[in-house]
Formats: C-alpha cells, sequence, structure tokens
C-alpha cells in the first residue's frame, strides 16, 4: 500500500512538473506566434531623432527605427504598430508582452541579461564631431589641441570617451544636450562630441558647422531588443530580415531617406554601415 502510495505521489509530481512547464512556454515563448495571429508586430517608440521623432503636426511617428520596423514586419507579412514607450522602460515593456521588439537597442552585458537580441547588427554609429566649418577633423589628433574647445553633455560616454582620446584640448562640460548645441551655435566652443546620427540631426536644427568622424573610427552596433524565450524562432527570422536589409544596403537607403525629409543630403553626412564610416 505503501509503495502503490509512494509511486501515485511521484506520478503526481511528474504530471504536475510537466503541466507548469507547459504552461510557462505557453506564456512565456511563442512571440512569432503571437505576431503572425494577431497580424501586427509592436514596436516601442520613444523620443530620440532620428531613431523615433513624434511629428505634433501629424500625430505620427516616423524615424529610421520606425521605417526599419515597417520594413521587418512587411517581410514578415505582418503591419506594424507602434506603442509609445520610455528608453529607461524599453525592457520592462518587451519584458511584460507590452511590446514585440525594440529597434535601436544596444546589446550591453546588462541587457543580454534581460533580453535577447539576434546576431547581425541593426546598424552602426560612431564617435563624431560637429565642428566650426574652418576645423579639419580627419584625425583625432587633428583635435588633440590646447586651444581646441569641444563641448561634451556631462557624463555621458562621449564625455569619458573624448577625455582619455583628447588630452590636450579643453573639454567642456555642459549640463544636457541642448545647452552643448546652444555653446556651438554661440561660439563658445569649437566643435561638439557626440554620437554621428544626433550631430546630423543637431545640424538639420542650426545649419551650422560639419559632421566629421574622426579617424580611427570608433564605431559601435546597434540592435533589436526582444523578450528572451525559450523558442527562438522570432529572434532566428528578425536576425535573417535585419541582416538581409543591411547587406542589402537598404538600411542605408532608410537612413538616407529619413535625412531628406529633414533637408539634408545624405551624400554630405556619415552613413550608418561599418564599411563607410570615417570615409
Amino acid at each position: 500500500m505503501n509503495a502503490q502510495l509512494s509511486f501515485l505521489r511521484r506520478a503526481l509530481a511528474v504530471t504536475l512538473a510537466a503541466t507548469l512547464s507547459l504552461g510557462s512556454l505557453a506564456v512565456s515563448a511563442q512571440t512569432l506566434q503571437k505576431v503572425k495571429s494577431a497580424g501586427e508586430l509592436r514596436i516601442g517608440v520613444a523620443p530620440g531623432d532620428p531613431w523615433y521623432f513624434h511629428d505634433p503636426a501629424t500625430d505620427q511617428w516616423t524615424g529610421l527605427g520606425v521605417l526599419l520596423g515597417q520594413q521587418v514586419a512587411k517581410e514578415m507579412g505582418v503591419k506594424m504598430t507602434p506603442v509609445e514607450t520610455t528608453w529607461g522602460n524599453s525592457v520592462a515593456a518587451l519584458q511584460s508582452g507590452q511590446i514585440d521588439a525594440m529597434f535601436v537597442l544596444d546589446a550591453t552585458d546588462e541587457r543580454r541579461k534581460a533580453l535577447a537580441f539576434p546576431a547581425n547588427p541593426l546598424l552602426w554609429y560612431a564617435q563624431g564631431v560637429l565642428t566650426r566649418d574652418n576645423l579639419v577633423a580627419k584625425n583625432w589628433s587633428d583635435l588633440d589641441k590646447p586651444e581646441i574647445r569641444i563641448g561634451v553633455a556631462l557624463g555621458t560616454a562621449t564625455d569619458r570617451d573624448l577625455t582619455v582620446r583628447l588630452p590636450h584640448a579643453k573639454i567642456e562640460r555642459f549640463t544636457n544636450t541642448d545647452e552643448t548645441v546652444a555653446a556651438f551655435m554661440s561660439g563658445r566652443v569649437d566643435a561638439i562630441g557626440f554620437y554621428h546620427p544626433a550631430l546630423v540631426i543637431a545640424y538639420s536644427k542650426i545649419r551650422k558647422g560639419k559632421v566629421q568622424v574622426p579617424q580611427p573610427v570608433v564605431a559601435l552596433p546597434t540592435s533589436v531588443g526582444i523578450r528572451r524565450e525559450s523558442d527562438t524562432a522570432f529572434r532566428d527570422q528578425l536576425d535573417t530580415i535585419i541582416g538581409k536589409l543591411y547587406k542589402s544596403g537598404q538600411t542605408q537607403a532608410l537612413y538616407a531617406q529619413y535625412l531628406k525629409t529633414k533637408n539634408i543630403d545624405p551624400a554630405t553626412v556619415p552613413g550608418v554601415m561599418k564599411e563607410t564610416l570615417g570615409q
């Protein structure tokens, strides 16, 4: 009798464990199946031009992240739906299933603990400078001089990088990006440092100076954040699509398309492909 009871308990425990495991998979996985069933790919959008820009005139979201999201959704045979979030909340939004993907999200070591990312990079951006017209910055050494004043936003990655990279230049630190750009407009600094797509947008607003990516190029890849799950079908398909878009030149073409809406000639500014940065 005791042996039979023990056997029944073990059988019940195995059945319960299997049920919980299947239930967990049903809840935490199958993003691709959900996207296909709903007929939509929900991407997170947050203020950050040129990746995401909310046009108050039309109440529509645009930007390179939106254009890439639309193209990926088209390849998957669904529509793209923008869901407003913040950069700080994007990880939680992905984990809770509020959004399916967040484009232009860097795959940092910390984020990899919480999210999954495709293997192929989405695009690349580089440490750059917006300089006064007559200041040539072909190499970082061109800027590493005591008489050169360079503005940065205090505490940013650019602040840390240029402090080390340009020990002889005069680094001027400002509270935020807007103050840094204002200092450049007023002539308080000779150049400002940010990652180059942000500099291109700054230039589109002030129409002053020249965006340059000095050698050696300090380029970083960015990616698409998605929910971690045991089923890798969504990640694998996403990886294939963004790899195809990048290698075919379509990612760069979409970037150029967006820059034209800002009245910028794409041929005059650095692109978002590693192979062309710094050329």
